[in-house]
């Protein structure tokens, strides 16, 4: 019989994972296996009978369950970049296993005795800094597992968690499914009329790829229905794909999500209360740097009352531009991205399908690495012949400026109909010095429309951005420069870790980089400057738009979590209660509605967390001053304490200390309502 590439040393080079051996059947031993190892690992920590010390435990706990580790690490990133029905119905199986064996290690008694012990003596032990926060990390974490709860309030808390694991794997795999089955089919004239080329190339090739030769596809990839909603001029249509974008997860068959968001309110209600909490954002809040529901709103407030007025500025300018083309009805959800398009060419001269021959995807991920060489000295060489799970997958070494290895970066880069929608950062491999020297793996995944076979795959502004944006986390990743794992890189708090990777963005935007990246995908011809400028001009065109689409979410979410428990929620009408009581314009729909929230319910990772982008945007505005203010966006003294304190630290420093390292002071809101065009 063959061996289990997932049990066996890897011999594949920096030890990737050996993709084209690996096998969806290979996952169900693996798991078996290494999760009785790891437990027997944390039941002989537990069980050790010399007293506490930092090594014997908590280091202990550090490098237990290895082999459990690299094939979930291995098992996840698969289940959202490259999924099947096989990994699936493994997925569903696992999922409240590993809550399971989650609650036995967090709720362990004799374990959490030995770190409560060290706790308590903490100041005695000569920690130093990390060492004194991965102490504080562990303690933490399982004090809010239950650790302290007497035996019926952990047992309750273990079948929470179990039936949440479950929820969120369901929730995750429906939304897959929705947008994986839909396809707005476009046949004729008609049918493309207002479409630029580089759409109608797109959504042809999209058609072929579901064996429509002929025809033209547009799916809910935002690469594709987004371009659709902003340049088609068949109304209808429109409204389709509109209505198919925002419905994910709610058609009322077995991939609504609606009970599952009810239910899932509902444990985590319960769960905040069984550990002493008013409600889960007290929970979820207490762990983060904003620390209070009321912390939250307040940011958020402030923000939503001038977006919202700026918002409906805009959408008086869009009902006089659809007026002035002899339309007389009121401007609904499907209609702002289209004539806003328009608004935006009559006051900048300025429109998508100008701009976006000048983004090519190629060029966008070399003008990422070549800022991340002008800050930090790193070189990235892409090496052919890797083993990746995805024929689309890029692999590159990461190198510093003496030459010294980093890490690896994999970019997969194209949407699928086996991938999740969204963009993320994520890890193969995190860097650490435990048992030597440990380079990380880091991908990114994203979703953008590939271009027709031999031809460039060209980018939105936001495209752009996103690469961006995810490229600040994969940086986060690979510049991390710490010894435990569980401080390594984005293991930090939630509201942090939006940071690195919104201070990115800012880089896209600057002369410096567009006049050098931005080149005609056919002529090679730099962006004109006319064309830069108005680019620069409209930088903060709709955002009055953009910020009541995101808050929206962002109070929903934390209003949700605010529920007490035994509430009994009825998911639909509650998001039209709450959004009437926002004022919500009815031409503007929330950024994800509830339904397809995956960042709240596809998991726990942003539930009562979705501003944390905002709260990092306060910082991310505020810190890239730090650069504007020396006159030099690459300024090297900057840099380099840009790495020290943010980039390279990982979770070792209080998020809010390092912060004032970097920048010299706490960060003003003020920087992010001018960034967004929204300061009085």
């Amino acid at each position: 019989m063959t061996a289990n590439p997932l049990l066996t040393d890897w011999k594949t080079p920096f030890e990737l994972p050996p993709f084209d051996a690996i096998k969806p059947e290979h996952f169900k031993q693996a798991f078996d296996v290494t999760m009785a190892e790891a437990r027997t690992e944390i039941d002989a920590i537990a069980a050790a009978p010399d007293s506490p010390t930092f090594d014997n435990t908590i280091r202990a706990l550090e490098a237990s369950g290895e082999r459990l580790g690299r094939t979930a690490r291995t098992f996840y990133n698969l289940t959202g970049a490259h999924t099947n029905p096989d990994i699936q119905a493994i997925e569903r199986e696992l999922a409240p296993k590993f809550a399971k064996h989650s609650s036995e290690t967090f709720q362990n008694e004799a374990l959490f005795n030995r770190i409560a012990a060290l706790w308590a003596r903490k100041g005695d032990l000569g920690l130093d800094e990390e060492e004194a926060r991965v102490l504080e990390r562990y303690h933490t974490m399982f004090q809010r597992a239950g650790a302290g709860l007497k035996q019926a309030g952990k047992e309750r808390m273990a079948e929470i968690s179990q039936r949440l694991a479950s929820l969120g794997t369901q929730f995750a795999q429906n939304m897959l499914k929705d947008e994986a089955d839909f396809q707005l089919v476009l046949e004729n004239e008609e049918d493309l009329a207002g479409l630029p080329d580089f759409l109608v190339a797109a959504a042809s090739e999209a058609a072929k790829e579901r064996g429509l030769e002929g025809k033209y596809v547009i799916t809910l990839s935002r690469s594709s229905i987004e371009p659709f909603l902003q340049f088609s001029s068949n109304r209808a249509l429109r409204e389709a794909a509109f209505q198919g974008w925002t419905s994910r997860g709610e058609g009322g068959a077995d991939t609504d999500n609606r009970d599952i968001v009810a239910e899932t309110i509902a444990l985590r209600a319960e769960k905040a209360k069984l550990l002493g909490f008013e409600s889960f954002a007290h929970f979820k809040l207490d762990d983060t740097m904003a620390k209070t529901p009321e912390a939250v709103r307040d940011l958020l407030t402030k923000v939503w009352t001038p977006a919202l007025s700026q918002a409906k500025a805009e959408e008086e300018k869009l009902s006089e531009m659809a007026r002035a083309e002899g339309e007389n009805f009121k401007i609904a959800p499907w209609d702002w991205r289209y004539y806003s398009e328009k608004v935006r060419k009559a006051e900048y001269d300025l429109d998508e399908a100008e701009l976006k021959p000048y983004l090519q995807l190629e060029n966008i991920i070399e003008a990422a690495f070549d800022t991340a060489s002008r800050l930090f000295g790193l070189s990235f060489e892409e090496l052919k012949g890797m083993p990746v799970y995805h024929p689309d997958v890029r692999v590159f070494e990461v190198k510093d400026r003496n030459g010294r290895h980093v890490g690896l970066f994999l970019g997969d880069y194209f949407a699928r109909a086996s991938k999740r929608s969204g963009a993320w950062m994520s890890a193969f491999r995190s860097q650490h010095r435990l048992n030597g020297d440990i380079s990380p793996i880091i991908v990114n995944v994203l979703n953008f429309a590939k271009g027709a076979p031999g031809e460039a795959t060209l980018l939105t502004f936001d495209d752009a951005r996103t690469l961006f944006h995810e490229f600040g986390h994969a940086l986060h990743g690979l510049l991390s420069n710490v010894t435990y794992p569980i401080i390594s890189g984005t293991g930090v708090a939630r509201d942090f870790v939006e940071l690195p990777s919104q201070l990115y963005e800012h880089w896209l935007s600057r002369p410096e980089v567009l006049s050098r990246f931005a080149v005609h995908y056919r002529t090679g011809e730099p962006m004109p400057q006319a064309l830069l400028d108005k680019v620069l001009a409209a930088e903060n065109f709709n955002q009055g738009f953009a910020t009541v689409e995101y808050t929206a979410c962002a109070l929903i979410d934390l209003e949700m979590h605010l529920m007490p428990e035994g509430a009994k929620l009825d998911v639909a009408e509650y998001e039209k209660t709450q959004l009437a009581a926002l004022d919500m314009p009815a031409a503007i729909t929330m950024r994800h509605r509830v339904p397809h929230f995956a960042h709240a319910f596809a998991g726990d990772g942003y539930s009562a967390g979705y501003y944390s982008y905002m709260w990092s945007e306060v910082m991310d505005a505020d810190a890239f001053g730090a650069f504007e203010e020396k006159g030099d966006i690459f300024d090297a003294e900057t840099a380099e304490k840009l790495y020290t304190h943010i980039y390279s630290a990982g979770g070792r420093p209080d998020p809010e200390e390092t912060y004032k390292a970097f920048r010299g002071r706490a960060p003003r809101i003020d920087a992010l309502l001018e960034k967004r065009g929204l300061a009085a």
